[in-house]
């Protein structure tokens, strides 16, 4: 048995949904496919595939071996590509963003992106979801937040303010808020998906808020303080044309947290593919030109990222 070929093949079959589109994605025959994996779970005297008239589903010994597969070939693949320094970064490169982030800075770089690399196919998993890299096979994700996470590593690429926002007509029937305790008192439009939940983190204090609507996206959130309906909590960059527009005014100004960072992130004992490198380098380039992604972080915090 081929075993490195074996393994492409159950690799591509979970990646592309199929043992037929595997096949045409590796030209070669869809049965020369289905005999590879099976001869791979016979080796293993695991299951790694549960077959069904309509859909492949990986079994939890699946799961685990995908990861470990894909790591495999990743490594592979660069240890080949180290031979050869006139080869382009290629593959398929699995990126996880959070929504907002991903329309508002992402997706505006990423056509220059594929024209720069044009042999690398990139698997973008825009979601606001948390993302675990090493279950979900994802080789990069772009995180916002403080990190904890040992087994990770990190690259930060930018650093925001979260602002507090509301609309005029809103204040002029429930007043401005003058301090975030204020903010009991007001409808607060709550990000179920924001890592602390309904409490709002301020410079020197958190507020446990309230209000009659929540939302599971950061657009939402805007629009519904658009829209008059409460105060907003969220990264300067996503109120900004409300802002500029005199739509929306800022409330509690001087006491915002510190600067919020965001990073790229990578399994820490995993090697990364040239094409994971290219990535960050070129995205990292692109969010330094960005005024709101690049403010001041105290000597306290910068401290704090991963390495």
């Amino acid at each position: 048995m081929d075993r490195l070929l074996s393994m492409e093949c159950f690799v591509r079959t979970v990646e592309t949904g199929g043992f037929s589109s595997a096949a045409r994605d590796m030209g070669l025959s869809q049965p020369n496919v289905s005999r590879y994996v099976a001869a791979l779970e016979a080796h293993l005297q695991q299951r790694l595939l549960q077959r069904s008239t309509r859909k492949l589903h990986l079994t939890p010994e699946g799961e685990r071996y995908y990861v470990e597969a894909r790591r495999i070939l990743d490594a592979v693949s660069e240890a080949e590509s180290a031979l050869k320094s006139d080869v382009r970064p290629s593959g398929l490169l699995r990126v996880a963003c959070p929504t907002a982030f991903a329309h508002e800075f992402l997706m505006p770089q990423v056509p220059k992106f594929l024209r720069a690399y044009p042999d690398l196919d990139l698997d973008l998993q825009i979601s606001d979801r948390f993302v675990n890299l090493i279950d979900d096979g994802v080789e990069l994700a772009l995180r916002i937040g403080h990190l904890s996470d040992s087994a990770l590593r990190a690259r930060r690429v930018g650093l925001f303010t979260r602002i507090c926002v509301a609309q005029s007509d809103y204040l002029d029937a429930r007043g401005t808020p003058q301090t975030p305790q204020d903010l009991k008192h007001h409808d607060c439009i709550v990000y179920s998906l924001l890592s602390t939940g309904a409490t709002w983190r301020f410079a020197d204090v958190e507020v446990a808020v309230s209000g009659r609507l929540r939302v599971s996206a950061p657009q939402a959130a805007r629009e519904a303080a658009l829209a008059g309906l409460g105060v907003a909590l969220g990264p300067h960059w996503l109120f900004e044309e409300g802002l500029k527009s005199g739509r929306l005014q800022r409330i509690l100004t001087g006491y915002e947290a510190e600067p919020v960072p965001i990073h790229i992130l990578y399994v820490a004992n995993r090697l990364l593919p040239r094409r994971a490198m290219v990535f960050m380098d070129y995205m990292a380039a692109a969010f330094s030109k960005v005024e709101t992604l690049n403010m001041r972080l105290s000597p306290s915090i910068a401290g704090d990222d991963q390495k």
